[in-house]
């Protein structure tokens, strides 16, 4: 009567949206100030301001032109604007032709890896790693491979990725900023990939994409540069939300760019739009493509994420813990109290903190914090914290 494997995701949802709405039931019991809540990646930050004014201006449009069908793909004025932006930034030679516009980086995702798949096909995914990454490969027929970064940095080990390539593999999933952990991969390291994947791709005579996940490319810190992969390996694809760089994560807007440099890359695209129409993922949220028009360029609030990450990685160092310092994004990736990362976040859980187990991106050991939030719940947070580490002490 009902597709079994859908009843199996169904009844084991996301470990990271299980914890926010477990967050939400203990705010309605206690409060919500007593519930430090990490768990999920949903900006703090307002929209910038060009953002309201677009939406506010847009409503006075004919009710058509701000509500209706778009092109399945995509608005092409729209597509024309994001791909000069993508252009005047990279450095590329991207056309209104290569863009595929769509309801956030998860559709994104879906649809490239639904155009790319054929039975049997592998994916590498760096782990740790996004957990939605391994339904969305086996949803399209295919074998998530999980590689996993250096243990000392959480860093790509290439020498891993290579022994990992094989014939069936059609692609690699890499996320710079990386979520969980925060890390942004260097342009060496993204041509030693490149180098990697070029040599295979000769060996096994057929092309290896890699998908750029990419919603926290305007998150960095310190003045660090986020390489552009399309610029180091023809065979890229983007998947790009502007969910965390204009906190819109509830408004599902985003964008597919395949590179014209790769292989067949009209028929990559031709792919896409197939697999946006047989998943569904047609004309994305029409107000909100004119919103990012209007707003392609405007800059995210980093400035208010750096303050969190001060706070929070000082008073959590003053307490002792580990973690690696994050270089973008909005997550600090510590190093649990107790080998289970299951049993530390349950622990944790005790104190009303919210943390998410690494366990859920595919290791273990380690936690994950979300620093979106706001800078009142980092500071109360730290008795909790406080608290947490105490026990152990004492065990």
């Amino acid at each position: 009567m009902i597709d079994e494997r859908m009843y199996q995701l169904g009844s084991e949802p996301n470990a990271i949206r299980a914890l926010f709405a477990y967050g939400l039931a203990r705010k309605a019991e206690i409060g919500a100030e007593k519930v430090f809540d990490f768990s999920l990646g949903n900006p703090s930050i307002p929209a910038p301001g060009a953002v309201r004014e677009a939406v506010l201006d847009l409503m006075a449009d004919p009710a058509g032109t701000v509500h209706g069908y778009t092109p399945a793909q995509g608005d092409l004025g729209v597509r024309s604007t994001l791909a000069e932006s993508i252009n005047r930034r990279f450095g590329m030679e991207a056309q209104a032709t290569n863009l595929y516009l769509t309801a956030g980086a998860a559709a994104s995702l879906s649809i490239s890896l639904r155009a790319l798949a054929s039975p049997g096909s592998e994916f590498i995914v760096v782990a740790p790693y996004f957990p939605e990454y391994r339904v969305w490969i086996e949803e399209a027929g295919c074998v998530c491979v999980e590689v996993p970064a250096r243990k000392s940095d959480f860093q790509l080990d290439l020498a891993a990725i290579e022994a990992a390539v094989n014939n069936q593999t059609k692609g690699v999933i890499i996320n710079s900023p990386n979520n969980p952990v925060g890390v942004v991969y260097p342009a060496d390291s993204l041509r030693g990939l490149a180098e990697v994947l070029q040599a295979k791709q000769r060996l096994y005579g057929h092309a290896i994409t890699v998908i750029c996940d990419e919603p926290y490319r305007e998150i960095v810190y310190d003045g660090l540069d986020v390489p552009y992969l399309p610029a180091l390996y023809d065979n890229s694809i983007v998947c790009y939300s502007y969910s965390k760089s204009l906190s819109l994560p509830g408004e599902r807007i985003g964008y597919i760019y395949v590179s014209e440099r790769m292989d067949e890359a009209d028929r990559v695209y031709t792919a896409v739009c197939g697999a946006g129409r047989a998943l569904g993922f047609v004309c994305a949220p029409a107000l909100f493509q004119q919103v990012i028009k209007r707003c392609v360029d405007t800059p995210a609030d980093v400035g208010a994420y750096a303050l969190n990450r001060a706070a929070l990685t000082s008073g959590l160092a003053a307490l002792g813990f580990e973690f690696i310092e994050p270089q973008g994004a909005f997550y600090l990736w510590v190093k649990a109290l107790e080998p289970s990362a299951e049993a530390f976040a349950e622990r944790a859980k005790a104190h009303e903190l919210l943390l998410v187990p690494s366990t859920s991106f595919g290791c273990d050991g380690w936690v994950r914090i979300g620093y979106c939030v706001s800078p009142e719940t980092i500071k109360a947070s730290m008795p909790a914290f406080a608290a947490l580490a105490a026990e152990y002490r004492k065990a």
